[in-house]
């Protein structure tokens, strides 16, 4: 019989207010120094604020209805840790839009806006990630893209949000666009500080007594191929070691299917700098 994890409560609601406070952090970012100034956030949120720019429907109401398609993705593919968490980030985040709408521009300067909104959004999105949600659903799109084609999640990531540049160069002029562009990778590279990058991977190596179970858990539900070799303890006998490598938005339910064989399982977490070949993406009819 299947031990049941235990929930530790304490650290549930820590992981909530991490995303919480990144939420909050992500909003001030988009309405104090992006929207004010036709600069675009990639994903959802720059397609959002295309949409208000036309519309003028809520820029918070758009971020929430066009996520619901990839919240019902996440919650098939990833699990439900991961559905609750990236819908509380989400209705915080839109919320909080919402809020600082009326609230004076923080700086006249597009150059400076560009520059500390792209900051503050990586820092808000990487505490947002690093307590295992997300706050746009093209992260769970380009993930499972991801599996099924020959492209990274940052290259799939990095395709959409040209395409949406391209866009906004159109309705807000070229420097609307190169400034955005700007604002992306500023962003990119301050959620590699807070949290993994997108092209970064974790190698996940796990020490169980259940070796197949926890293997066939990980298979289901993350489509991640695990390899499983024979060790031994010096003192706790024979075991199973298990290696596999996921991404940073995995690796929050990762951790959730290894605390489920509780007093079993100890796994070692370590950065990927390169990954070759595709043993670790899910191929269609695979």
């Amino acid at each position: 019989m299947e031990k049941k994890a235990k929930l530790n409560i304490p650290q549930l609601i820590f992981s909530y207010l991490m995303i919480a406070v990144g939420s909050a952090v992500a909003a001030f970012a988009i309405e104090e120094f992006l929207v004010a100034k036709n600069i675009l956030d990639g994903g959802i949120v720059g397609i959002s604020i295309i949409l208000n720019n036309l519309t003028k429907v809520p820029l918070s109401l758009f971020i929430v209805i066009i996520n619901i398609p990839f919240l019902v993705l996440g919650l098939k593919q990833l699990g439900r840790t991961f559905a609750f968490k990236a819908a509380f980030a989400m209705i915080v985040f839109s919320l909080l839009l919402a809020a600082f709408e009326d609230m004076e521009e923080v700086t006249d300067d597009p150059l400076l806006a560009t520059v500390y909104g792209g900051v503050f959004l990586g820092i808000g999105v990487g505490l947002v990630m690093r307590a295992g949600g997300c706050v746009d659903g093209m992260d769970t799109l380009s993930l499972l893209l991801s599996k099924r084609t020959s492209f990274s999640t940052g290259q799939i990531i990095l395709g959409f949000n040209l395409v949406i540049y391209t866009i906004a160069g159109f309705i807000f002029g070229a420097d609307r666009a190169l400034y955005s562009i700007l604002t992306y990778f500023i962003t990119s590279k301050v959620i590699d500080m807070v949290e993994t990058g997108f092209e970064q991977g974790k190698a996940v190596m796990i020490i169980t007594e259940n070796g197949e179970r926890i293997a066939d858990k990980i298979y289901k539900q993350l489509g991640r191929t695990v390899t499983l070799l024979e060790g031994e303890g010096l003192i706790s006998g024979k075991k199973i070691v298990l290696y596999c490598v996921v991404t940073r938005i995995e690796l929050s339910e990762l951790k959730r299917i290894i605390k489920e064989d509780e007093g079993s399982a100890f796994a070692t977490i370590s950065d990927v700098s390169e990954i070759v070949g595709a043993h670790i993406k899910k191929k269609k009819g695979a």
